[in-house]
Order: structure tokens, then sequence, then C-alpha cells
């Protein structure tokens, strides 16, 4: 019989590139490899058992679906061996020796843009962690045979020095057996005790046995598949750790099973840190679905609403096709179905700790609140739970201390059908601005929104408990009449249209309509929104979020002027004597009153006009500053 002949191939550019980074640059710890190939092995294992499921004719059918290490320090050496899919001599050129992966040249990209920056996490999400081999080995030798029974068995050879050596090999075995000559400062890795301990950091919870020197390293299985009362609190966070790859452990976690109306196991865990809320990126989908502990998909985009990305963890149904796939899932009914169980059971476990543990619940609250608001916006189906779960300061609350929207409405008047409420970048700068007084002069509570996307998200939910939810800043507002007391003496009936009449003269187009107040109390004057128009705050928010849209004009706004105010008293009598000083101080309270309401993007126009009126009403005469036109300040800065 001849000799098996030798091909000899050269690596792909990209590889030997790809190659380079992975042995020189980007790991801080070496011992990384063998978390890669225990991982590579165990997904050829899934791959081969999902093959079971529907191939008749599997080479090698009787082998154990397990990954065994074994280690020789004598001959410098670490095997590890799967009994998964193998591959043949086409998948061994296009898997090992090109880049014929979108996640491979993603992998690239990735490290250019971070500058080279070492991660040690950042190859296992691209699935080319087979060359981290090289970073210890003086030579790797795979060696394979397919699944199907018509295939031969290979040899791959590499000293990763840029060209790879393809031969027959007889006699192997299904899957892959690779073979690392270990360089002279690695050579740690051919003894038992140094392997183990990596494994049981890296690998504990692989869904296969794994065996080292013979001997079983793991020893948890699919923690999901089990008893909750047969996992230990540790248990759960290790599988945390794991599964997230985390080095954190979780806030809290939930673990739920049920027959009806799907055969559903599932683990789900909350982080202890947002980590959007540190500037990063935004956070991918971390809850793996597998079916029968056959793993469908790692990160399926579809399976959770979009607002629960921030959740870690597994899901297993036996219900689902194990046909599924990624581009199918999205228009699966069995997937939505399944997706509506889980989201419904993790919001009532939500609520569970929002009752039973407030302050665990508050914690969580404080770093997870946009997710839960963004679900809102997002999520119809689920709104009004998520409503539920809302939490905000008021005026019948402590600063610091948060309510909810039901125990507002159950602290409502028989009479009261609004559910109102403020927006502001502070408690303190609502409680100094115009528009509470009304309501407390009228003993109505209000919400504080401090979040800017508060207002947005009050826009979408509506209502509550078929309350309407209003902004307390609005025209529209129909309050109870006011206590005799409240506010001082009034200007008389005439006297207050007369003044108001005369300031929209002076004011022109910049002010829709003015209007003697009958809420405000301790304010001169304020600016209310048209119902139904957005917001200074909603158009902040957007303006910010996306910086080229075209944002629709400012809405109308209604001027209105406190006739128990002194300072409006006063500026009836100036008006009789000097007529352009109180044109000039009508215009400044106009401009001060957009400036409290959020229209004024430029507040220095705001501030000099403030100086001229102030000049022109101290100098003897009354005269105004030189260049300044009379009642009007030199810019809106709207």
């Amino acid at each position: 019989m001849s000799e098996p002949s030798t091909e000899t191939h050269t690596f792909q550019a990209e590889v030997q590139q790809l190659l380079d980074i992975v042995v020189h640059s980007l790991y801080t710890d070496r011992e990384i490899f063998v978390r890669e190939l225990v991982s590579n092995a165990s997904d050829a294992l899934e791959k081969l058992r999902h093959t079971q499921l529907s191939e008749k004719e599997i080479f090698d059918d009787n082998l154990p679906l397990e990954i065994n290490v074994t280690t020789d320090d004598t001959a410098g050496t670490i095997t590890l061996q799967d009994f998964g899919i193998g591959m043949d001599h086409d998948e061994l050129v296009e898997n090992l020796g090109t880049i014929a992966h979108s996640g491979s040249k993603a992998f690239l990209e990735a490290v250019q843009q971070g500058g080279g920056e070492r991660n040690e996490n950042l190859i296992g999400q691209f699935g080319v962690g087979f060359y981290s081999a090289f970073m210890v080995a003086k030579e790797v030798k795979v060696f394979t045979h397919s699944w199907r029974p018509d295939a031969r068995g290979w040899c791959w050879t590499s000293d990763g020095s840029g060209s790879y050596a393809l031969e027959e090999a007889e006699g192997q075995r299904r899957g892959a057996k690779i073979v690392i000559t270990l360089k002279e400062d690695a050579k740690e890795f051919a003894s038992s005790s140094r392997v183990k301990g990596v494994l049981e950091s890296y690998s504990a919870f692989v869904p296969f046995p794994l065996n080292l020197n013979g001997e079983k390293v793991n020893t948890v299985g699919a923690l999901w598949m089990r008893s909750p009362a047969e996992v230990s609190e540790e248990e759960y966070k290790e599988f945390y750790k794991f599964q997230a790859h985390a080095f954190d452990e979780p806030r809290f976690w939930l673990h739920f099973s049920a027959d009806a109306p799907l055969a559903i196991n599932s683990l789900l865990f909350v982080p202890q840190q947002n980590l959007e809320a540190f500037g990063m990126s935004r956070m991918e989908p971390g809850v793996a679905l597998y079916c029968r502990k056959v793993l469908i998909d790692r990160k399926p985009d579809q399976l959770l609403p979009e607002w629960m990305r921030f959740v870690r963890g597994v899901i297993d149904s036996a219900d689902l096709p194990l046909n599924i796939s990624r581009e199918s899932m999205q228009d699966s009914g069995m997937i939505r179905k399944l997706s509506q169980v889980l989201t419904k059971r993790f919001l009532k476990m939500l609520g569970e700790k929002a009752r039973k543990v407030p302050d665990e619940y508050a914690d969580f609250y404080k770093n997870f609140h946009r997710f839960l608001k963004e679900g809102v916006v997002s999520d119809p189906t689920h709104r009004e739970t998520l409503a539920d779960l809302l939490r905000f300061e008021s005026s019948r609350t402590e600063p610091g201390q948060h309510t909810t929207l039901g125990e507002y409405v159950d602290r409502m008047g028989a009479d009261q059908q609004e559910i109102y409420f403020l927006q502001g970048g502070t408690r303190s700068s609502i409680e100094a601005g115009p528009y509470l007084e009304a309501f407390t002069a009228r003993h109505l509570e209000v919400l504080y929104l401090t979040d800017p996307i508060d207002e947005f998200v009050m826009d979408h939910l509506g209502s509550y408990r078929e309350k309407k939810l209003v902004s307390g800043d609005r025209q529209d507002i129909q309050l109870p009449d006011l206590p005799e007391a409240a506010g001082g003496e009034s200007l008389d009936r005439e006297t207050g249209q007369e003044l108001a009449g005369w300031i929209k003269g002076k004011l022109g187009e910049r002010a829709n309509d003015v209007v003697v107040s009958e809420r405000l109390t301790g304010s001169p004057v304020a600016i209310l929104n048209e119902g139904g128009a957005m917001t200074a705050s909603m158009r902040r928010m957007m303006a910010a979020m996306n910086q080229d849209a075209d944002l629709p004009p400012e809405g109308p706004v209604r001027f209105e002027i406190n006739p128990r105010h002194p300072l409006i008293h006063n500026l009836v009598r100036l008006r009789t004597e000097r007529e352009e000083d109180a044109a000039a101080v009508a215009a400044q309270l106009f401009e001060s009153a957009r400036l409290a309401a959020g229209l004024t993007e430029d507040p220095a126009p705001v501030v000099r006009h403030m100086n001229e009126v102030l000049a022109r009403l101290t100098s003897a005469e009354g005269e105004a500053p030189a260049g300044t036109p009379p009642g009007e300040p030199q810019s809106s800065g709207s």
C-alpha cells in the first residue's frame, strides 16, 4: 500500500493576520486556549446531537457524546478529543485555513477598531477560538473524521508560521482530536493539576461529560432542567457567571418551569450592573434558546422583547421545532407564545420583588429603570404591567422617596379624574417653578418626572386605571376653584382683562394668547402649553436622540398673568405713569416665563434684557439705555 500523499496549503492572508493578533496581542492569560478548545468541542457535540435527530446513518454512532482531555508531561503535550460532528477535507480547508465566515471578518474588524486592545472575552464572540492554541503550541495536529459514513479520516498539521499540511489518516474515530505539542515556556499545560484548575474555572458547566485523564471534571449539567429545590444559591451564582461570561454575581434570578401552554424550562438572571448606564454600547440579547438541551440559538433577537436585553440566562422548550432558524423566529407563532409566557412571568417576578423586598427592588429600579420605560413605549402587550413597576417622586413624598401610579390613584379624591405630573431636571427645579403652585393650593398631588424620557413614557402610556395622565403645564386643565385666601387680593375683572389685552398688543405674535390666570398663586406669570402640542422637554429629548431630525415648529403658548401678585398690581400702576417702562417689564416677564417653561435655549439675551429693564427703572428719568427698543428683548432665545 502506498503512503498517503500530503497536501501543503498556505493560510489565507486574513488567517495569518488573525493568528498574529491572537498569538501576540489578544490575550492577557494564555490558559484561555483551554476554554476555547473545550467550547469548540462542546459545539461539535451539540451539532452531532442535532444531526442524530434528523439523520439515520451516523459514522461511529455508538461513541459517547463526551469531551476527553489528556496531558502528558513527559512528551510535553495536551490533547483534546470530542466525538462530535467532525470534518471532512473541504471543511478542514474552509474552517481552519480560510476566513469564509462573517464572524471571523467581524472579529478582525472589532480588533482593528479597538486599536489592538486586549480583551479576553472578545474571541469567543466570533468563533475563531481554535487559533488560540498557537499561543502555546510548537505544533498543532487535528485528527478528524466526519459524521458522514462515506467520509475519510484526515490529519491537519501546522506550526502557525504560514502554512498547513493535510493528509489522509486511517483508523480515525468520529469527531476531532487536537494534539498540541507545547512550547518550552508553555509546558505547564502538560500538567494535570494545572489544566484541572483551568477546566474548573472556565468549563464547569459544559453540557457534556468533560473528563481529564479519565476523571470527570464537570459535575453539574443543564441546571435549568433541575428542580429549583435541588439547586443551591452558589450553583445559581456560578452558572450565571459561566453562562453570562460575567465576573459579578446576579442580582436575582427566575427559575421557572411550565407544562402549558408550552413545555418550558428556564433560568433567567438580572445582573448587578447596567452596562449601558456606563456609556457602553447597546447590550445584546443574553438569553440562549434550547430545545431538549439542543442549542438552537445563543443570542436569539426575537425570543424576548428588546427591552429585556439586560436579562441573561437560558430558555428550553421541548415544544419548539428543531429546524427553527434565526430567520424564521420572528414569524413563528410558537416563539411569540413562548416570549409572552416568559415575559409575563418575569414581570410577575419583578412585581413580587417590589412588594416583598422593596429596598432590593428600589436598587434594581435605580439601575434598570430605563429598560422598563423603554418597554412602556415599545411593548403595548405588557404596557399596563410595566406601568405598575414605574416609580416617581411626588409632591406627597419626601425627597428621595418614590411612589407608584397605583398608590397615587389610591390617594386621589373621589372627584379627581386625572393623574397630574410635571417634568423638570430636578425635584427642586419643579418645586421652584410656577406650575406646581396651582396644585399645591388645591391639595392635589403631582408626580415629579426628572428623567428626560419620562414625559415620552407618559405620552405613550396615556392613562392608568382609566385615569388620564396629564402634564401640569397644560392650559386646558380644569381645576377646582381656589380657596378664598389663596394668593391674596385680586385685581378686579375689568382691570385684569384690560391689562391682559394691553400685554397681548405689546407682545404681538410672540404670545398666542394672554389671559388672567385662575391657577397661579405665588408666581406673577406662567406660559402654558396648548393641549396636544409637543412640550419643551419632549422637543429637547427628540433633538438629543436625533440631532438631524426636523422637529415640528414650536406649538402656540398661552401667557397667563396672576391678578393676585404684587408685581402685576405694580405693572398696572406703572402703565399709567410710564407706559414704555411698563412695556419693557411686560416683555421681560414674558421672556422669564419662557425661560421657566424650558422654551429658551440660550438664556443670555434674557439676562441682558433684564439688566436693561433694571437700568431703565432705576434711572432718574426712567430712560431706556441707548439702542434698546422699548418693551422688547434683544432676542427671544427660542
